[in-house]
């Protein structure tokens, strides 16, 4: 079965290549855990590769968006009403939207002959916009079978899990309805890989059970150590890792990596503020793609 990447990297090497298309995933973590940045990376690699994305945000505007994509090392803008499209329903009848608007929107969409991925972050609202556990369900379930039909669908659900649970009870529902569900934890513990993420289910797929550490590099967006093998590298005080990043860098020119590899190579060597060594990081890009 044809896979699509993630694009986030070390994921599709824990998922047999990439998730199957017209399917919806949710990513699950409380604040600080990078759900959004989760979801960026998802939408930006597909528009990278000739794809577009719609992101349909329940709070922030396309513009505040745009401005945090940018910071990440993301350029949305350049993309924005080409290949990339807002939907804000801040505020708005998510009963009305789900079951009129979205569905013109996708049957608008249905002519053209292209993969589109998908967003929703977060979907939070809808799951508060009525405490009836049935029409949670009605509104999940509409929601993500209809804009499946479009491509990919990536959602972000906010945890609130009590001391002891595994998963809020708050997101069981889009949990149980999506076909994947990925779970971010984030301790503020300092150090390296202080963030984890753990597959709780990937419909038809042989996903690892592992629990992974991940980091966010500038540029590159979040990055999982698929191994334990390894411990990471700790830097030596004012060791210089231009070295490393310039032989990343030229590796990559002389395999002829896709530009926009070599281009996050280049915003990972001018941003790194980590106090070990990328070589790790470096590595999980180079195996995400298949480069040798």
């Amino acid at each position: 079965m044809a896979r699509i990447k993630t694009g986030i990297f070390g994921l599709d090497q824990l998922i047999e290549g990439g998730v199957r298309d017209n399917t919806a995933i949710v990513i699950v973590g409380s604040s600080g855990t990078g759900k959004t940045t989760f979801a960026m990376q998802f939408l930006m690699h597909g528009i990278e590769n000739g794809e577009q994305g719609l992101y349909v945000s329940m709070e922030e505007s396309p513009e505040q968006l745009m401005k945090e994509a940018e910071m990440l090392g993301w350029d949305m803008k350049k993309h924005y009403e080409k290949s990339l499209f807002f939907i804000h329903l801040k505020g708005k009848n998510f009963k009305k939207m789900i079951d009129e608007q979205i569905p013109q929107l996708v049957k608008a969409r249905s002519d053209y002959d292209i993969k589109t991925r998908v967003v929703i972050d977060p979907m939070t609202p809808v799951i508060w916009a009525t405490e009836d556990k049935l029409q949670q369900r009605e509104l999940i379930g509409k929601l993500f079978y209809t804009l499946k039909e479009l491509g990919v669908v990536v959602a972000t659900v906010e945890e609130h899990s009590r001391p002891g649970e595994m998963i809020g009870e708050d997101v069981l529902l889009p949990v149980y309805l999506a076909d994947g569900a990925i779970n971010l934890e984030y301790y503020p513990i300092g150090g390296a890989f202080n963030r984890t993420l753990k597959i709780i289910k990937m419909r038809g797929t042989h996903h690892g059970e592992g629990v992974y550490p991940y980091i966010f590099a500038r540029g590159a967006g979040a990055i999982i150590r698929t191994s334990s093998s390894e411990a990471v590298k700790t830097a030596e005080q004012g060791e210089d890792f231009g070295p490393i990043f310039d032989e990343a860098i030229k590796t990559a020119e002389f395999i002829k990596a896709p530009e926009s590899i070599i281009v996050k190579l280049k915003k990972m060597k001018e941003t790194w503020t980590y106090k070990y060594s990328p070589e790790e990081a470096l590595q999980v890009i180079f195996d995400s793609y298949g480069l040798k």
